[in-house]
């Protein structure tokens, strides 16, 4: 029997992390998520998936300095950047192109996560025309990268929110991207090549998703008055609502509840609530028409809708949305192959033949032209 895309089927055990997306249930190094992304620094989350506890506060000071010491970046990686950002690439590729840089330098764990926040905030001040910053070693990991975004040492009300939104997708089962890093690690492979092709995976809009349309939509409404009549138009016009609906999930993502409660506390402190109440009043309406027009097919709230509004009002553009979820998501794939080193076999599946059979070789003098024109494929 053939599986596609493999679902329903069992490729690895994990301690990681665990997904019901019928309870709407995810469980992260044996915490439920709200539990863990609203009190870990993001340190400790790394910690608790790469050594499956908690770290004492010894071992969070000496982590938490030895990551932040591999923040800088070699030479040939800035200058990548810097190329990169003059053709003005897309921030995806150019955090691809430059992951697979850092071996120039060393390929150890540390080293690439701690580095992930540098290739993303150094090509996007090299994108908007200013110079790079270099990373400050007194700043935790998440506070490192709004600074070295911004310039400005950043509220604590935003190193608290963008921790929770790192928290709450740092991992989630065997996807795409995780799946991927599985298979390079377990040929044998580095971790930088495991990074990078789970990278690639991520870059696809069918896994990475779409965060910045979610907002669009908000923005699009503007008034809650707005909103019923907007949103009936996009459904009877058979147009997806962004930020609702989840493969997984057959009720609603952990994780918007998570990064709702977020992004409340970050607006409500260090922000403008007018965008936060409008986006529930979006999403109460969106809910209510989707079960109209589309009952018992259990579209609810998934977690790009409220990553838009966190990582917005955290003052990020939202082509950096998706590789500020890389920033988080590399610990976990890092922890699924460590995890895939400890009792590894090659990852192999098998596939069914369904071409012709039995043909003959015939010389090129003897062939007929079809007319058909060769396909050119994007890069």
């Amino acid at each position: 029997m053939v599986n596609n895309g493999l679902e329903g089927v069992v490729a690895a055990t994990t301690r990681l992390s665990h997904v019901d997306g019928e309870r709407g249930e995810l469980v992260i190094g044996g915490f439920p998520v709200g539990e863990l992304a609203a009190h870990a620094t993001f340190e400790e989350t790394i910690w608790l998936l790469w050594h499956g506890d908690l770290p004492s506060a010894r071992q969070l000071e000496v982590f938490r300095a030895e990551l932040a010491a591999e923040r800088a970046l070699p030479f040939a990686t800035a200058s990548l950047l810097r190329e990169s950002a003059q053709r003005d690439v897309d921030p995806m590729d150019a955090l691809r192109m430059a992951a697979g840089t850092i071996s120039l330098a060393a390929d150890h764990a540390l080293a690439i996560v701690a580095r992930f926040p540098t290739i993303v905030a150094t090509f996007w001040r090299l994108r908007t025309g200013a110079e790079p910053l270099a990373p400050r070693r007194d700043l935790g990991h998440a506070a490192n990268f709004l600074y070295m975004l911004s310039g400005d040492v950043p509220d604590p009300e935003k190193v608290r929110g963008l921790e929770t939104y790192l928290n709450t997708v740092v991992d989630h089962g065997l996807n795409a991207s995780t799946f991927t890093a599985r298979v390079i690690t377990s040929t044998g492979s580095d971790l930088v090549s495991a990074v990078v092709g789970a990278l690639g995976a991520l870059k696809g809009p069918l896994h990475g998703g779409a965060p910045g349309p979610a907002l669009d939509m908000v923005f699009e409404i503007r008034d809650a008055s707005r909103a019923e009549a907007i949103l009936r138009q996009k459904i009877q016009s058979g147009e997806r609502l962004m930020g609702f609906g989840h493969r997984v999930y057959k009720v609603r993502d952990p994780r918007a509840d998570v990064l709702a409660q977020a992004a409340e506390r970050m607006y409500t402190r260090a922000g403008d609530m007018s965008l936060y109440t409008l986006a529930r009043s979006v999403e109460a309406t969106a809910l209510r028409l989707l079960e109209e027009y589309k009952p018992g097919r259990r579209l609810q709230t998934n977690v790009e809708f409220y990553t838009a509004l966190l990582l917005h009002g955290l003052g990020l553009d939202a082509s950096l949305f998706t590789p500020t979820f890389a920033i988080s998501r590399v610990s976990g794939w890092i922890a699924h192959a460590f995890e895939q080193r400890e009792a590894n076999r090659i990852i192999r599946p098998q596939s069914e033949y369904w071409g012709p059979r039995n043909r003959r070789w015939m010389p090129l003098s003897a062939r007929i032209d079809t007319g058909v024109e060769p396909v050119k494929q994007t890069v």
